[in-house]
């Protein structure tokens, strides 16, 4: 995996803990209302795996994830890229939205990383 600064490894996990926990509020809503979750839900756990990643590549920290496991979150969180990409295209260049999904898409484009690696191991 490519060197990444200790500063990016930080924005990174805090980055996919800030994204899971905002996934888990709306699907703790949609719930309350009835709305269909399948899609959520496959996300979320995407993000958890992607973040499980990260934290096993840096920290040596455990999970109790398969290679399957691996390779439908790598599915997921490689689709959230043109939805993201796209909204960031549209924010102004001083805006503090743009910092955070820029930051988001590396948190996401290094825990991908951090599966193929896995997966090639």
């Amino acid at each position: 995996m490519e060197n990444v600064s200790s500063v990016e490894k930080m924005e990174s996990i805090k980055s996919f803990q800030s994204t899971i926990s905002k996934s888990e509020k709306a699907l703790a809503q949609m719930t309350q209302k009835g709305a269909n979750t399948t899609l959520l839900k496959k996300r979320l756990n995407a993000l958890y795996i992607g973040l499980a990643m990260l934290e096993y590549v840096w920290n040596q920290i455990p999970h109790p994830y398969t290679q399957e496991d691996f390779a439908e979150a790598r599915i997921v969180l490689t689709g959230l890229f043109p939805s993201i990409e796209n909204i960031y295209a549209k924010l102004k260049a001083s805006s503090p939205q743009k910092t955070l999904l820029k930051r988001r898409i590396k948190a996401l484009e290094l825990a991908v990383q951090a599966i193929d690696n896995l997966s090639n191991e």
